[in-house]
């Protein structure tokens, strides 16, 4: 049988704590070429409606610790951005989030598992900026900058307050009402905010900036940064869309950037960067992966403030398929051992073969 894991399943089954863990052993793996990833695969497709776009999110990998394959196909109606709309707006028809996760096993090749994405796609994009900020930043940082009140910014905010002992949340959106919105849930979590009307004074002074919005345009100035602040975002172009939450000039004082995947960077046309590079205003060498700097194989630690040696800038470069390979191997097996999900017969999803094999043969797909 294969199992149903929703995003309820999800939220009860896996700690944000666990998910970092899993995100480092990951990236880890991939770095030492064990765990398997394939740039992710977007494309649009005309709409009945003029004004609309289908959106298609693919992601293909294996993380061999966790004994999984995965691919993830996301489906989407979206309002793309134009000049009457600065963000994607994503409208299906249904209040419904269409993607799924399949997890396949190692051994045998059969799905185990068929998995909502919603939940876990942005607990997988926090966890990993959880991992980051972790493994680069000074064990004393205390003071975090966040601009973003949605899904994403909840994830990242749990993340690195369960990384770093921060005793000051500063939090930033454009909309005065998503700002309250989110500082009253954060309370009902026991987490203190403090809501600012100004983005420069969001930065001033915090050791990390983070931003987890869906901003198509940088958020805040590279110029406003101090020396010795570490930097996240998740926004990045890829075919269908050009994207960068910080300015060129947040690259360019960076004394080492940090991508989740080169290749991503190359395959996904994430000019924001690539462009920067081939103008020789960043350094190639001066960009690393994350796997990387997990293995110290290139070390990167946040410097002191004030000695005039830059930010780090970690870009969390597109989803890849190892974030939910991982996370899903571990929900497979915690959800299997409590036994509570809805099943699905295996059978259901493959063809019978029995005859071609009793007469010697081992057919192609």
């Amino acid at each position: 049988m294969s199992i149903i894991i929703t995003d309820e399943d999800v939220r009860r089954l896996l700690t944000m704590e666990e998910c970092i863990k899993a995100m480092r052993v990951a990236f880890e793996d991939f770095s030492r070429g064990d765990a398997v990833n394939r740039p992710r695969l977007r494309y649009l497709a005309r709409h009945p409606d003029p004004d609309l776009r289908y959106m298609a999110n693919v992601h293909a990998g294996a993380a061999p610790s966790f004994g999984v394959a995965c691919v993830r196909a996301g489906s989407q109606i979206l309002r793309p951005i134009s000049a009457q709309n600065d963000r994607r707006i994503y409208e299906n028809p249904r209040a419904f989030n269409w993607g799924v996760v399949i997890l396949y096993s190692l051994e045998t090749a059969e799905p185990i598992a068929f998995m909502h994405e919603f939940q876990l796609s942005g607990m997988r994009v926090g966890a990993t900026t959880g991992a980051a900020v972790d493994k680069m930043t000074r064990p004393d940082a205390s003071v975090l900058c966040l601009f973003g009140t949605g899904k994403q910014a909840h994830a990242a905010l749990e993340a690195i307050l369960s990384v770093r002992p921060i005793v000051e949340v500063r939090v930033y959106s454009p909309s005065v009402e998503h700002r309250m919105a989110f500082a009253k849930d954060m309370a009902r979590q026991g987490v203190r905010i403090n809501l600012l009307d100004d983005p420069r004074e969001a930065v001033r002074g915090a050791d990390i900036v983070c931003c987890a919005t869906n901003a198509t345009k940088p958020v805040f100035e590279g110029a406003w940064l101090e020396d010795g602040q570490f930097v996240a975002t998740i926004a990045n172009s890829d075919v269908t869309n050009k994207r960068s939450e910080v300015d060129e000039k947040t690259f360019e004082r960076a004394s080492a950037i940090i991508v989740n995947d080169w290749e991503s960077v190359v395959e996904n046309r994430q000019t924001e960067l690539l462009d920067l590079i081939a103008g020789e205003r960043v350094k190639r060498n001066g960009v690393h992966e994350l796997g990387d700097v997990f293995l110290d194989k290139t070390e990167v630690r946040q410097p002191p403030r004030g000695r005039g040696e830059g930010v780090i800038y970690y870009k969390n470069n597109s989803g890849l398929a190892i974030q939910f390979a991982a996370a899903g191997g571990l929900l497979a097996q915690k959800a299997l051992a409590e036994g509570k999900c809805r099943s699905i017969p295996t059978e259901w999803f493959g063809s019978d073969l029995s005859s071609y094999y009793e007469a010697g043969f081992r057919p192609s797909p």
